[in-house]
């Protein structure tokens, strides 16, 4: 193929032309819509390099073209693959253009395509330009009148972004609706769904006392699994009221689910669109923490309103400003509104077992991008979590009063206008008059700092000294790195488990002494609490200080971090437990004080992934044996105990939401998942089975189906799996866990499992949940899928190859699966460098291409 274009960062210029008025019309047909688009164009004055107007277009048949309501000469434009241009264009100018496109074969899932029977688009971010002609850059804003005509038998809720302010019958078989949004929005953010959909209505009362009409859809028979969201809806609603005094804006919010989505769901002004993953949840087919994420999702589209829609970005490399900051919103919200500690720690196993690995790989990028081929392979955990933890890092070093008036200086400055993560950060210095000049080369610069801590304590003068030294190792995408500004959260620990000295420390340069005077005995540094910045931290410190930390340390994070790095101390020198470790398990495990859902977290050692970015080269064989060794004696050892818990929490009271309840059924599993590793499983094997036959919520089923699946008796794992199959079978969310769960067993098994269950007719390789969770699934199963003989590499190619042909992004995301190579034994490199290398030679989309010629260049 040919080299795809490099956009870059550095090449950014304003558009010559702008939109300041979009007029569409959809004549909705499911092969033949027609699109007609009058644009009220003017010249930018901030740019006036030339007259050549450029639209962008992709599958687009166009029908007519007129400028100010006059046709013009096939010699006054050319049409090519990707755009539409006129040279000579004039200052102002009404452009209209008809064009025809066909939903029902846009498999890509962007733009208008259609989602079982239902019409519904995905713009985000290049996606507007397969429906009509148009400067589909976020730094051109545009208000929108959207008149909608569809058969309305097939499609009697039509629907768009903003305010309904019109609708009719056009004929017998035929309807309208016409949707004004008043706001300004970049082209990414339009949105049009039109299906033969249930709904459920409400109203917010905002803190004005405006009354906004909330309307969730879907399809009728999951209707019902929709009041969920709709009370996460009003909670983040008044959440943003509450804590950032954000107000929505429109008469009405609207969502609609589809299951077709390349996402998880997307804001749309006032028409957020979701995977139906995000919106759908009932105590029968929905765990505990698919309730907690469509809480999040719902709460980050909605925060998107004015974090992305009201204040946008002005160009895709600037997307952490909008997804970055939404993230550390959301994030806000889940622990204001749960528990704080135990959402810290599942964002931080995030960063640690996916984010570091990112940067560590040949798509090692900063938050901000310098450039892309596809923006779409830029949707990265690097963006959205290392953006948030930046985000989380200013909020640290200016408290939550400073960074609320820090945001309150962005609106007042941004409102209404396409802008970069320059001006984000420059509002938050000027409001609390700090200097964070330093600090924006967090937005730059690439790859995971690493600081190494040495101490001294002086006894006589009673003094001790914290010694902290940055570095941040070369990455694919930057050899030279410079100092950070890092925000470094810390408390002192006295012999007698006295909590001092607790303070936010700011490193700036290379390497810096702090000193503490006072200082009667030695303390034990409890460092970096509640992981105040994203980094590696190399202390050389023995058992009896991390174990001092965990029995007495105030911050719950530290001391389940503390608990994580004996256990990965033990892995990685593939040790046995030793019996100060198994006591500090054994008291946790016990301890009726502590919060049974931290009491989970605490008791889950490090998974092999967040293993593997603790070694130089990954060991696949090594961690796999050793991990399995320390849950087999920790199984063993504390058999009784799990069993005691277990019963304990297994208490038969009436299913609830409430947060004992869920703590409960969290700790109820991890015991569970233990005695499936004892070296005797008939107990574990036995409660699994009474658990999956009468479990009456989706949180137990699933426990049980997972803990079935590690039984060493095959004729067990297939009840279980036939049996959750059959009940199942209709609830489409349900099943993608039933694919999920066998993707991830963990025998040798499992590949030729994977392969079956592709030909199942449970899977559809062209709907992006079916992919995430089979194949995806399989691509998270360490140890088959880093499997000795290299099958599971040559499988990814191929699925990847055979995905690459309808949807290039899913194709994408799993070739991710193959980037890291270097980073593992020469055996392994060399099959998966052949993987990557035969994606390579089969002309790939650009999409795929990025993704395999970045990594092939190491």
């Amino acid at each position: 193929m040919n080299q795809p274009e490099i956009k870059y960062l550095k090449d950014y210029k304003p558009s010559n032309y702008l939109i300041n008025e979009t007029h569409l019309k959809f004549e909705l047909n499911e092969s033949k819509t027609r699109v007609t688009a009058n644009l009220n164009i003017v010249a930018n004055p901030a740019n006036r390099e030339n007259n050549t107007l450029v639209l962008d277009g992709n599958n687009l048949k166009l029908l007519s073209i007129k400028i100010d309501n006059k046709e013009i000469s096939n010699t006054d434009f050319i049409v090519n693959e990707n755009q539409l241009i006129i040279d000579d264009a004039p200052e102002k100018f009404v452009l209209e253009t008809v064009v025809e496109i066909n939903p029902e074969a846009n498999t890509s899932l962007e733009g208008l395509y259609k989602s079982g029977e239902v019409f519904c688009t995905q713009c985000e971010a290049t996606g507007f330009r397969k429906i009509t002609y148009y400067i589909d850059r976020p730094d051109v804003m545009s208000s929108y009148t959207v008149k909608i005509i569809a058969d309305r038998q097939k499609y009697p809720v039509i629907l768009s972004n903003g305010d309904k302010v019109e609708s009719g019958d056009i004929s017998d078989t035929q309807h309208f609706a016409i949707w004004k949004d008043p706001f300004k929005k970049p082209c990414y953010l339009f949105a049009l769904v039109a299906g033969d959909l249930a709904s459920i209505k409400d109203i917010y009362i905002t803190k004005s006392q405006r009354k906004v009409s909330l309307e969730i859809y879907a399809f009728k028979q999951d209707i019902d699994k929709c009041h969920y969201a709709m009370q996460a809806v009003k909670d983040s609603m008044k959440w943003d009221e509450d804590r950032f005094g954000l107000e929505y804006d429109l008469d009405t919010f609207m969502i609609v689910a589809v299951p077709d989505f390349n996402a998880g769901a997307m804001e749309n002004k006032g028409l957020n669109i979701f995977n139906t993953k995000y919106i759908m949840a009932s105590d029968r087919t929905a765990t505990d923490k698919d309730f907690e994420l469509v809480q999040s999702v719902v709460g980050h589209e909605y925060f998107h309103n004015w974090t992305g829609d009201r204040v946008t970005c002005r160009d895709w490399f600037q997307l952490s400003l909008k997804e970055g900051l939404t993230v550390f919103r959301d994030q806000e919200f889940t622990s204001d509104l749960n528990s704080r500690d135990v959402k810290r720690i599942d964002d931080v196993r995030i960063i640690r077992s996916a984010q570091f690995a990112e940067d560590a790989s040949p798509m090692s990028h900063p938050i901000r991008p310098e450039s892309y081929i596809e923006m779409n392979n830029f949707y990265t955990v690097t963006v959205y979590h290392k953006g948030a933890e930046i985000i989380r890092m200013i909020h640290t070093l200016l408290g939550e009063e400073g960074f609320q008036k820090g945001m309150k200086l962005y609106f007042v400055r941004h409102d209404g206008q396409a802008v970069t993560c320059d001006d984000f950060v420059n509002a938050m210095a000027d409001a609390n008059n700090r200097d964070f000049s330093l600090f924006k080369r967090w937005y730059a610069q690439s790859g995971t700092p690493s600081i190494r801590v040495a101490q001294n304590y002086d006894a006589e003068n009673q003094i001790y000294s914290l010694i902290l030294e940055q570095t941040t190792p070369p990455t694919a995408d930057q050899k030279e790195k410079q100092a950070l500004h890092i925000p470094v959260s810390i408390g002192l620990i006295t012999p007698e488990g006295e909590n001092i000295e607790e303070q936010v420390i700011e490193l700036t340069e290379q390497k810096q002494t702090y000193t503490f005077e006072n200082i009667t005995a030695k303390p034990v540094a409890s460092l970096f609490r509640d992981f105040s910045a994203p980094v590696k931290v190399e202390h050389e410190r023995a058992e009896s200080e991390l174990l001092h930390i965990v029995k007495y340390d105030n911050n719950a994070f530290n001391r389940w971090d503390s608990l994580q790095q004996l256990a990965t101390k033990m892995i990685l020198n593939n040790a046995d437990v030793d019996t100060e470790f198994l006591n500090a398990f054994k008291s946790i495990l016990h301890d009726k004080d502590l919060d049974k859902a931290l009491i989970s977290d605490a008791l889950m050692i490090p998974t092999e992934s967040t293993i593997a970015e603790a070694m130089p080269t990954i060991m696949v064989d090594d961690i796999v044996n050793s991990r399995k060794k320390i849950m087999n004696q920790l199984a063993d050892k504390l058999k009784d105990d799990w069993l005691a818990v277990y019963q304990q929490c297994n208490d038969n009271k009436l299913y609830s939401l409430s947060a004992e309840q869920i703590a409960k059924r969290k700790l109820k599993g991890v015991c569970l998942s233990y005695l499936m590793n004892a070296s005797d499983q008939s107990q574990g094997a036995k409660l699994a089975q009474q658990l999956f036959d009468n479990a009456d919520n989706m949180t137990d089923q699933q426990t049980a189906f997972s803990a079935l699946l590690k039984s060493n008796d095959k004729q067990i794992r297939d009840n279980a799996i036939n049996e959750f199959y059959n009940h199942w079978k209709h609830e489409d969310l349900v099943v993608n866990k039933w694919l999920l769960s066998q993707a991830q067993i963990s025998d040798g098994s499992a590949l030729d499992i994977v392969k079956g269950l592709v030909n199942h007719p449970a899977y559809n390789a062209k709907n992006p949940n079916k992919v995430y969770s089979l194949i995806g699934g399989f691509g998270a199963n360490f140890s088959q899928y880093h499997r000795k003989d290299g099958l599971g590499y040559a499988f990814m190619a191929d699925t990847v190859l055979e995905l690459d042909k309808f949807n290039h992004q899913v194709a994408a995301r799993m070739a991710r699966n193959l980037m890291s190579w270097k980073r593992y034994d020469s055996d392994r490199q060399a099959m998966m460098k052949d993987a990557l290398e035969k994606i390579k030679a089969s002309n790939p989309s650009k999409n795929v291409f990025e993704i395999v010629s970045k990594s092939l260049e190491l």
